[in-house]
């Protein structure tokens, strides 16, 4: 865990965030809103936390968690294992199988990512959410292989997806989705990069194929990575978002723990 760092933060728009300490105040920030502050609310800690995932705020409307890697959001027709939504429907119904209670999806993280998540609480704040996606910042950490040049820049493509559920960039426009990744390089070992990354739009898999069509694949990535690669996790992590109270109306910013595993490949320096 990096120093400093022992709890989770719930931050709002609004005024400044509270004091980070050197050495990694300009990484772990990820460049948040300056005016950003400490959200002060009575039901931050919980005394039981759903398996898997970190509740971050909850409130009549809103779910937002910090979900572990390995955990689905939502199963699929391959993989209908555990997930963050039926784990979060279990939560909200407080054990009872009758309750009408439940969650909804707003968006997605890959099994393998780390990092914040958003449900909604009913149907129209999930369409309210949606709606105003567009409007969403969200920003990531990541750790690549190798040093990038330049240090920082904006990857752009055309996204498409294959029968293989495989993506990939692609020039023909009929096929491919415009698709735009910010980065900048934070810190620097002999092999490795740890990336700040701001996700300008929000394709299936885009951060990890545009790095890797760069020639700089994120550590752990045994889909789109190289094949020898032996780190056991995916190191890409949603640090923070932005986004508009689906009922208020209030631009809330909340952001997440940095894993260890973070710490571990680039150092505390």
């Amino acid at each position: 865990m990096l120093p400093g760092f022992a709890n989770h933060k719930k931050i709002r728009y609004g005024s400044a965030l509270p004091p980070i300490p050197a050495p990694w105040r300009q990484i772990v920030l990820a460049r948040l809103p300056p005016d950003a502050a400490a959200m002060k609310a009575k039901n931050t800690v919980k005394k039981h936390q759903p398996s898997g995932m970190v509740i971050l705020h909850e409130d009549r409307d809103i779910i937002v968690v910090d979900k572990a890697s390995g955990l689905l959001t939502i199963g699929t027709d391959r993989d209908k294992s555990r997930t963050a939504h039926a784990i979060l429907n279990d939560y909200v119904r407080k054990g009872n199988p009758r309750s009408k209670n439940r969650v909804f999806i707003v968006h997605r993280l890959d099994r393998e990512t780390s990092g914040i998540l958003v449900f909604a609480r009913s149907e129209e704040a999930k369409q309210i959410l949606q709606l105003n996606w567009d409007q969403t910042e969200k920003r990531y950490l990541a750790v690549v292989h190798g040093r990038l040049t330049p240090r920082e820049g904006t990857i752009t493509s055309l996204l498409a997806e294959n029968a293989a559920h495989h993506v990939y960039s692609t020039t023909d426009a009929t096929k491919g989705k415009l698709s735009h990744t910010v980065y900048r390089v934070l810190r620097e070992t002999r092999e490795l990069s740890l990336l700040e990354i701001d996700l300008l739009t929000g394709r299936k898999h885009q951060i990890r194929v545009h790095l890797a069509e760069k020639g700089h694949p994120l550590v752990g990535d045994r889909r789109y990575g190289r094949g020898n690669d032996t780190y056991p996790r995916l190191a890409l992590h949603a640090r923070s978002i932005t986004f508009q109270h689906p009922c208020s109306g209030q631009r809330l910013t909340f952001a997440a723990e940095v894993p260890e595993y973070f710490t571990r490949l680039v150092g505390r320096k």
